[in-house]
């Protein structure tokens, strides 16, 4: 008897065992049973797009940050001597704060204390002297969400006599080429108190970035374009509605990666011109900078030599 039910077709199974087929059971053809909820499929792909554009936005950086690329193709002025050395004192002090400074030949000194809290949160510190005198430090704290960035900074806080300054920033990402951002800075002092406020927006290309910033102050526009791998192009406008002024300046930035050799130039509509020079000495941890720079209008040159180590 049983091998002759074995040989047998089986009996077909009942209607609800295809509500089981979820938990790893075979489902025979012909036995599936519709969903309970069904999704139209254009309801469905539009759903996943939404989602996966909202998923793409990425962090905008600082608000300090959006005309950053277009300056660092621009040459630093640079007078007299000046010695950079960069060295890691350990490994163990990856974990701690990052301290950076450079002083000059007259005791002026620029410090900063950076410490990285956790993956969204950092704190920064800075202080300057001048000549052995304090001048001025500050205090901020960032956040970096998946798609913005907030920060507050404290500058220069005195209780006894009420005053100081604050600065607050936010960028946020519409679309992963566009950021939108405003400042607001706020100063006050025993006989004084005021508000500034002034909005940004940057686009991001292939191989460009275009930004904007409006407000009470003036406006300051900058355009960055990356020719290729050996030429970087910067342009920037600047006008300040305090000093009733207006500016255009127009720099460079040529890399040699076979010589080691890098090269910036820079013009501006005051008729300054200015070029620097870098030489990597490889293998040695070794570069040499020479800076000069012309002002025709006050008939003022300055040159300068660096070295960097490390």
């Amino acid at each position: 008897m049983g091998s002759v039910l074995a040989a047998g077709s089986p009996s077909p199974p009942p209607p609800a065992f295809a509500g089981v087929a979820g938990a790893g059971l075979t489902v025979p053809p012909g036995f599936g049973m519709p969903p309970v909820s069904p999704v139209s499929p254009s309801t469905e792909v539009t759903s996943v797009q939404s989602q996966e554009v909202t998923d793409s936005l990425p962090n905008p950086g600082t608000f300090d940050e959006c005309h950053r690329k277009c300056k660092e193709v621009f040459p630093m002025q640079m007078e007299g001597v000046r010695l950079v050395v960069n060295k890691g004192l350990s490994n163990h002090f990856q974990f701690f704060p990052v301290m950076i400074g450079d002083m000059d030949n007259v005791g002026s000194l620029n410090a900063q204390v950076i410490h990285q809290i956790s993956n969204s949160i950092r704190s920064k510190m800075a202080f300057q002297t001048q000549q052995h005198k304090f001048v001025s430090w500050q205090g901020d704290a960032e956040f970096r969400g998946k798609d913005f960035t907030a920060t507050i900074t404290l500058g220069n806080p005195n209780v006894l006599v009420g005053s100081g300054i604050v600065v607050t920033h936010y960028l946020q990402s519409l679309t992963p080429s566009l950021a939108l951002g405003g400042e607001l800075v706020y100063h006050r002092r025993p006989s004084e108190e005021g508000a500034v406020m002034s909005l940004v927006g940057r686009y991001t290309g292939t191989n460009y970035i275009t930004t904007l910033t409006l407000g009470s102050a003036g406006a300051h526009a900058s355009y960055y374009h990356k020719a290729n791998e050996q030429l970087q192009l910067g342009v920037e406008f600047e006008a300040s509605t305090r000093m009733q002024d207006t500016s255009v300046s127009f720099g460079y930035q040529l890399d040699v990666p076979k010589a080691n050799l890098q090269f910036k130039g820079s013009v501006d509509s005051n008729w300054v011109v200015g070029a620097t020079l870098e030489k990597k000495l490889l293998p040695l941890p070794l570069s040499l900078v020479l800076c000069s720079f012309l002002n025709h209008n006050k008939n003022k040159f300055q040159c300068g030599f660096g070295i960097t180590i490390g």
